[in-house]
């Protein structure tokens, strides 16, 4: 008897990656299995990439079949994958689905890969208008219309664009803090709290933190949910930056309302930071209140990985 096609979502961050199992029924929907979590990704161009990329995909994929209870050499049928850095179109995207499809033994018909905006507005709103809008390491507003058509604000890598993302709220404070240590700001606890984070204690060793070639813009967003913890005690500085985050977030959502003309649209919230910082959270609902006053807050249907499975599930049923 032929075992039923088995298809995989990803959900590929630059912290860890996600993969969600299922199984392709014959009218096209799915069942679940089972998911699994794996090493994350960076930009394919820079360093160590594409073994990074290749990475997150085996070991996530290797903790989903033995979550399941399936054998590790078990055959995928088709895959997709929502990847940071992945712009339409581009030698980078092109890239990637060889790699991936490499790293999967699967044939490059079989491999979808987007941009993680676009399985996460796949999975948040499956059909009809809305606005998603994340902020994890990284953010980025996506929207569409009732139509199909979409327009997208920010994601335009962080040496650019990066303002309501965990790693601009890292950044900011660390930012302020040797402005404190020199005599430019007064000093509050944020300085001292954020030192300790990095185990300085000059403002050369964190000038020698930030520089090193591990820290990155991960090194700068695991120092997000110290700033929003400071912001929820009433450090004055911590607050400041955890509000302009809020609302360089809530102007992203305005905008692409605006482009697509959408007056009253529904917005979902996603991404580490917004999920996880309760700071950040609140400014950002009062922030879009005042920017876009007929927009709501919803709950997404799905998450990116459930985004993702769909385009899977679009591949298996083309080949």
């Amino acid at each position: 008897m032929t075992a039923a096609p088995l298809i995989a979502g990803f959900d590929a961050g630059q912290t860890h990656t996600s993969c969600r199992l299922a199984m392709l029924q014959r009218d096209g929907s799915w069942r679940q299995l089972a998911e699994g979590t794996g090493t994350g990704v960076s930009h394919l161009a820079a360093p160590g990439g594409e073994q990074r990329f290749r990475q997150a995909l085996q070991s996530s994929l290797s903790a989903a079949l033995q979550s399941a209870g399936l054998p590790l050499q078990r055959h995928l049928t088709a895959a997709a994958i929502g990847a940071s850095g992945i712009e339409a179109g581009t030698t980078v995207q092109e890239q990637a689905v060889q790699l991936a499809a490499a790293a999967m033994g699967l044939a490059a018909a079989r491999v979808v890969v987007r941009g993680d905006e676009q399985t996460a507005l796949a999975g948040a709103f499956p059909s009809g208008a809305g606005i998603l809008v994340i902020s994890g390491t990284g953010c980025i507003a996506l929207g569409r219309d009732a139509a199909g058509r979409q327009h997208r604000c920010g994601g335009w890598g962080w040496l650019l664009d990066g303002a309501g993302s965990a790693l601009d709220i890292g950044r900011d404070g660390l930012a302020l803090s040797v402005q404190m240590a020199d005599g430019r700001l007064p000093e509050t606890t944020l300085r001292r709290r954020l030192w300790q984070a990095l185990a300085a204690e000059t403002p050369q060793q964190v000038k020698a933190a930030v520089v090193a070639e591990s820290f990155g813009p991960a090194g700068f967003a695991r120092l997000a949910p110290l700033m929003d913890e400071l912001a929820g005690a009433g450090d004055r500085q911590a607050l400041a930056v955890i509000e302009r985050s809020a609302e360089a977030l809530a102007a992203m959502v305005a905008t692409v309302a605006a482009q697509l003309g959408l007056p009253q649209p529904p917005v979902c919230g996603s991404g580490g930071a917004l999920r996880h910082l309760s700071q950040l959270r609140a400014a950002f609902a009062g922030a879009l209140q005042r920017q876009a006053p007929g927009a709501r807050l919803v709950q997404p249907a799905g998450d990116a990985c459930e985004g993702a499975l769909a385009l899977a599930a679009q591949a298996a049923l083309r080949c």
